[in-house]
């Protein structure tokens, strides 16, 4: 596939990005996450310096996946203790 250049909108500020065409929803979908997420860090302060509003933006969403990675990886964590359980389990019923 190659790549196709698409608009999209951050806090009023218009970009082109490239971007395979399989994958545009999903980056129209994260670019309307970001200016969501800048424009409720800028909130009624507009004469907020853009680049502070995308670090701060940036810096949450990062820490939210940061949150999710943890999440995943402890829900990961159980699921193979449960499994290894299962299987002590299932080796005893077949060893009698």
């Amino acid at each position: 596939m190659s790549s196709e250049p698409v608009a999209i909108r951050v806090l009023d500020r218009e970009y082109t990005v490239g971007v395979e065409p399989d994958e545009r929803d999903s980056l129209m979908a994260a670019a309307k996450l970001l200016d969501g997420k800048m424009r409720e860090l800028r909130g009624s302060n507009r004469m907020a310096a853009v680049d502070r509003v995308a670090v701060l933006a940036a810096l949450n969403l990062a820490h939210e996946l940061q949150q999710l990675r943890e999440e995943n990886d402890a829900r990961d964590r159980e699921l193979v203790r449960t499994l290894d359980g299962l299987q002590r389990r299932l080796d005893a019923v077949a060893d009698l």
